[in-house]
């Protein structure tokens, strides 16, 4: 099949990668994970089949995460990833390149940004936009941000944590922290290791914030537990323990109060009028993170406001890019030479 100027929204996540095709919705949902061999350089596994791999190559093969942090770590594998993802969600034969939007952190410099755009032209856009995230994910949740009152976001994705109040199509005031569910699973590796003397991985930490894992554990009925399994650092045997979600919220805390004093901070730089606004709205939360157990009753108990998780958290990045998409003719740059709605 041909495309004549296909419409493309990319969520470029440090986690997962999304992409909208104009007619189609979201059509591809994948991990940000490569597996190459380090001895040629080619390409083994891309998305799904690469994130099961982590932790469990042989020497020749790694499997690694090119994003981190929410902007590119590694250039030239990025530029793979993004162009295999694009023909997979378009097909290779296409008469004209695609023009495609990408979501960036609100807080990335000049020099990621334009990293950004390069690899998206390296891998066959004929057009690259940009867009800031929070303002993607409050399209994306349906947020009424053309209007002359104040919405508040908060997208917490898998490297970022993007907090932004918007009025008038634009962001007027916003936060970005290099904190995000990665975070969260790095806090609960080092606190296994710390409390049990126990190495485990990447994803059994995600696993474990997924089943057990909480930000508030005083809204919990009971103090679930879990077995995870992992090496033991004394005598180097695999071993078995029992984790509680009471453990996870202490392994996690500091993180999760590094994301509440974001939260706060913006609310403080928030011009009064569009105060009064967000009391009236509520906080929107958005990305993966915003799934985690009682995150909104903490934020809503800490701020005082009404705080809710968007309909579908995970695809409003994405979903958000697929609306700027549609009104690519009627956005302005604004001074960072990122996409703003008019």
């Amino acid at each position: 099949m041909f495309f004549f100027g296909t419409d493309i929204g990319v969520d470029l996540g440090t986690a997962n990668v999304l992409v909208f095709v104009k007619g189609k919705g979201i059509v591809l949902r994948e991990p940000s994970v490569v597996a190459m061999d380090k001895l040629t350089g080619r390409i083994i596994a891309v998305g799904e089949e690469a994130r099961k791999m982590l932790g469990r190559t042989p020497g020749n093969i790694v499997a690694t995460r090119p994003l981190r942090e929410g902007v590119i770590a590694d250039y030239d594998v990025t530029e793979k990833m993004l162009k295999y993802f694009i023909n997979k969600a378009c097909g290779r034969s296409f008469f004209f390149r695609p023009r495609i939007m990408v979501c960036i952190p609100s807080g990335v410099t000049g020099v990621e940004e334009r990293a950004v755009r390069q690899a998206a032209l390296q891998a066959g856009a004929r057009q690259a936009h940009l867009i800031e995230e929070p303002l993607a994910a409050a399209l994306g949740a349906g947020l009424e941000i053309s209007e002359a009152s104040g919405s508040m976001v908060v997208d917490i994705g898998g490297g970022t944590t993007d907090i932004a109040v918007l009025s008038l199509g634009g962001i007027v005031t916003s936060e970005s922290l290099r904190v995000g569910g990665d975070k969260f699973d790095e806090a609960i590796v080092r606190y296994i290791r710390r409390e049990f003397n126990l190495m485990i991985g990447e994803r059994t930490a995600e696993e474990l914030k997924m089943t057990v894992g909480t930000a508030y554990p005083q809204g919990k009925t009971e103090n679930t537990v879990t077995d995870i399994r992992g090496r033991d650092l004394v005598t180097g045997l695999p071993k078995t323990v029992k984790v509680s979600s009471q453990q996870t919220y202490e392994a996690m805390q500091e993180v999760i109060e590094s994301v509440v004093s974001a939260v706060k901070e913006v609310l403080e730089r928030t011009p009064p009028e569009l105060s009064a606004d967000i009391i009236n709205k509520g906080i929107c939360m958005t990305g993966g993170g915003s799934l985690l157990n009682g995150l909104d009753t903490l934020l809503s108990k800490e701020t005082g406001l009404p705080v809710y998780v968007a309909d579908d958290p995970l695809s409003c990045v994405a979903l958000g890019t697929g609306k700027a998409l549609n009104m690519i003719n009627v956005l302005s740059v604004n001074n960072r030479g990122t996409k703003k709605v008019v």
